[in-house]
């Protein structure tokens, strides 16, 4: 199988073939991928905003086939929930509706 760039190479196996391996779809392959390089390519920062970008994404798809389905709960009601529970408890960082 064909090399891929070092900073894809850090463990005993390569990163694509790690997510073909494990038969992940586009969005957490891209997850995988940009968690693994974080640090060793581009900006740290950027790759985990990448990285989070695409698992909200994988996120948000998942909750509307959930929500079609008639099993889900519309994501503005539970983001409402979750929003009156956190204000109740301590304080948090919030960044882009996401909780730290």
């Amino acid at each position: 199988m064909a090399k891929g760039p070092t900073y894809y190479q850090r463990g005993p196996c390569d990163v694509w073939d790690f997510i073909r391996d494990q038969g992940l779809n586009f969005h957490l392959g891209n997850a995988i991928k940009y968690i693994c390089r974080a640090g060793y390519k581009d900006d740290k920062i950027q790759d985990l905003e990448k990285a989070i970008h695409y698992l909200e994404n994988e996120l948000h798809h998942a909750e509307k086939l959930l929500i079609e389905s008639g099993e889900g709960i519309p994501i503005q009601i539970r983001d409402q929930e979750l929003s009156n529970k956190t204000n109740n408890s301590i304080s948090n960082k919030t960044n882009f509706g996401r909780i730290y």
